[in-house]
């Protein structure tokens, strides 16, 4: 079914970082492949926020010996190193709002909405659909999802513009099957007009 983008529209563009790319710290299979398409969406959205980790070099989260789970990551879009730059081929420089989350050293954020501003700001924009993109969907691509719902947004998933780390194997869909029950609904990016 088609859906017409309007006004009160926004797409969020999660963590499309270096570091998260291939051969980044944290990779994300296939991240880079979404780029063009993400790209293409952006150019018919009014609102566009770019979210992004931006992590102290001391975050809580790193870990040497890193178990690829919660509280145990490779380090990873540390502040001011080029890991955690937007990948250079995305259009970073149509983003309306550019959210930094996970900046406190001794707290995990996955959503773009914790510890931020952003539901306000959407708000005061009239948003009132969030269309989400961008990587990784089991984290903080789901993460931002489900908030987007509990600050009162009707949420949809690009689907063909997000990918998974998959570390354990169909973590994927599973994060899909949490966020369809909690309300977020699904499409593609050949269905926006």
């Amino acid at each position: 079914m088609p859906l017409t983008i309007t006004p009160a529209d926004a797409l969020i563009v999660v963590d499309m970082q270096n570091d998260f790319m291939p051969g980044g710290a944290l990779a994300v299979s296939g991240g880079d492949e979404i780029i063009p398409l993400i790209n293409r969406l952006l150019a018919g959205f009014s609102t566009r926020v770019f979210t992004r980790d931006w992590h102290p070099a001391d975050h809580i989260s790193f870990a040497v010996s890193p178990a690829f789970k919660d509280g145990s990551w490779p380090a990873h879009c540390v502040q001011g190193t080029r890991g955690a730059e937007f990948h250079p081929d995305l259009e970073s420089s149509s983003a309306d709002k550019l959210v930094s989350k996970a900046e406190a050293p001794d707290k995990e954020a996955y959503s773009g909405f914790q510890d931020t501003d952003l539901a306000q700001w959407l708000k005061q924009r009239n948003i009132q659909r969030i269309f989400v993109t961008g990587v990784a969907m089991e984290y903080c691509v789901k993460a931002t999802a489900l908030d987007a719902l509990r600050s009162g947004f009707e949420v949809w998933l690009i689907q063909d513009a997000v990918r998974g780390v998959n570390i354990s194997p169909g973590s994927e869909e599973k994060a899909v099957q949490i966020m369809q029950a909690a309300g977020v609904n699904l499409t593609s990016s050949r269905e926006l007009v």
